[in-house]
């Protein structure tokens, strides 16, 4: 069975370039860009991990991870942050609100893939 993964990305073109990276890869792959509609896309697309950026628009993406984590439903989820912010305090930020794995933008291909099978356990 397949393995779904949602983005939420506020850039098109990184919408596109992870898309495209992961549907190559067999993924499943929805998306969305609006901070505040997040959590309940995550819950109606039901995904098997969330890609996700801090700085999007209407709701940062701390407050959706720190969302995720105290949602019942979705809390066990596994999220991979991919920032442009990688400084140690937004890393640690990240950590302390419970992200699974922390990765900054540009990114390798072959590492982000790597990365998410070793999340997903494949």
């Amino acid at each position: 069975m397949k393995k779904t993964i949602t983005i939420i990305e506020d850039e098109p073109f990184i919408i596109e370039a992870l898309s495209f990276i992961l549907e190559k890869e067999g993924f499943i792959v929805k998306s969305i860009s609006d901070g505040a509609k997040a959590i309940e896309f995550v819950k109606d697309t039901n995904p098997d991990l969330v890609i996700l950026d801090i700085m999007l628009p209407n709701v940062s993406g701390m407050k959706i991870l720190e969302d995720i984590r105290s949602t019942k439903l979705i809390a066990e989820l596994p999220v991979l942050m991919l920032t442009a912010k990688g400084q140690k305090k937004d890393r640690r930020a990240a950590e302390d609100a419970g992200v699974n794995e922390f990765m900054t933008k540009p990114f390798d291909n072959a590492e982000l893939i790597q990365q998410i099978k070793h999340m997903l356990k494949l």
